[in-house]
């Protein structure tokens, strides 16, 4: 069990310390800028936050000595010539699969650096960044320098190789939600799952475009998104186009994968080969952002349902959160301890954890909330912080 919780808010990073079984926040870090993504990376124990600064705009803060003081570093970069096609936010008669005659390209830019993942315990070096318009950065030396995957950015399920020349395929790669902050619909990698078994072996998922692995290393890639469904599509069952919230793995059993995704909660137990569709509607256990799955049991995951679409909010007006033991055949929902009325929370994609019996999430209202017995009761850690964007235990 970790005895650090970071949060990254809409004004900073805050951190909290387990000091005498009590959780004590410190001052806060990066005061007033916004701060979309704070982790620990498990082998040297350097702290790394996604700054989201709008006058700056997106840069790395890195943090060698617990988060006592906190170093910039030079920012991702496209290369010169890395360009993407323009999308556009989907109308009733829009349909991603039929090509554009004449497409938009645009000069690629980093918008959002979504999130940060971190190689295995023979890669000391090695770090992954997914961004907003939909790039895979990479780094070998600790996060002094990064460079585009190349192969993913060239996919011919997004146009193909746009460095040499106009697409010769239809771009299959639709927009994001979290990217209207920025004048723009473009896709995103906001969850990146390297396998502890074989570092060439990783699972990204992009929004929207759905679940993506590469076997070596990131040359080549291939959509796994069968079983998903998309209720916007004129095929449900389409091989693209799938709108993932988030996707992670149980990091004992990596074959077990659990997906939020816009359309229900998805789970596949053969290394996402097949999904299967695990919401219980009848429990308002079907819509949300996060989802935090076991260490240890690969059949084990929790969630925070929400209103979908327009209202984006608790459910009902009470907050919960729901467990499954069993490949999500079952749920549980669990309430002591969180509010049940007047509740207008919804928790983001990046903004729940879990490490050992311990679970916190964090709210865009400014609440965060800590269970210490795998989610059956919740205590509050806070109500009056900035909107939270991100939880990670250290």
């Amino acid at each position: 069990m970790s005895d650090m919780i970071l949060l990254g808010t809409r004004k900073g990073t805050i951190i909290f310390d387990r000091v005498n079984a009590k959780w004590l926040p410190r001052p806060i870090a990066h005061a007033g800028v916004p701060v979309c993504y704070v982790a620990r990376d498990p082998r040297d124990g350097t702290l790394w936050a996604s700054l989201d600064h709008g006058h700056w705009g997106p840069k790395l803060s890195r943090s060698r000595d617990g988060g006592k003081t906190w170093n910039d570093i030079t920012s991702l970069k496209y290369p010169k010539g890395a360009r993407y096609i323009v999308k556009y936010l989907p109308t009733p008669d829009f349909n991603p699969e039929s090509p554009s005659a004449n497409p938009e390209y645009a000069d690629a830019t980093v918008f959002k650096i979504w999130n940060i993942t971190f190689g295995n315990a023979d890669q000391p070096s090695r770090l992954y960044a997914g961004t907003i318009p939909g790039g895979l950065f990479v780094s070998d030396d600790g996060g002094d320098s990064w460079e585009l995957n190349r192969p993913l950015w060239n996919h011919e399920s997004r146009g193909g190789d746009l460095f040499a020349g106009d697409a010769t395929s239809v771009n299959l790669w639709n927009g994001t939600p979290a990217s209207i902050d920025y004048g723009i619909f473009e896709p995103g990698i906001h969850s990146i799952i390297v396998d502890p078994r074989d570092p060439n072996h990783m699972h990204i998922a992009v929004s929207t475009a759905g679940v993506i692995e590469t076997t070596d290393g990131g040359k080549n890639w291939h959509s796994r998104n069968h079983g998903m469904l998309n209720d916007y599509m004129p095929n449900p069952e389409s091989e693209w186009c799938h709108d993932p919230h988030f996707v992670t793995s149980c990091p004992s059993q990596p074959d077990h994968l659990w997906q939020q995704n816009h359309f229900g909660i998805f789970y596949s137990d053969d290394g996402a080969k097949n999904w299967k569709k695990v919401s219980r509607t009848d429990l308002d256990v079907n819509f949300g952002f996060p989802i935090a799955a076991d260490a240890n049991d690969g059949r084990t995951a929790w969630v925070v349902p929400a209103r979908a679409d327009a209202e984006r909010m608790a459910i009902d007006g009470g907050l919960f959160v729901a467990r499954t033991t069993d490949g999500g055949q079952t749920w549980q929902t669990f309430r002591d301890g969180l509010p049940q009325e007047n509740a207008y929370d919804i928790v983001l994609r990046h903004a729940f954890d879990v490490s050992g019996d311990c679970l916190c999430f964090g709210s865009t209202s400014g609440n965060a909330y800590l269970s210490e017995d795998r989610g059956e009761t919740w205590q509050c850690l806070g109500n009056n912080f900035p909107p939270i964007y991100s939880v990670r235990f250290g």
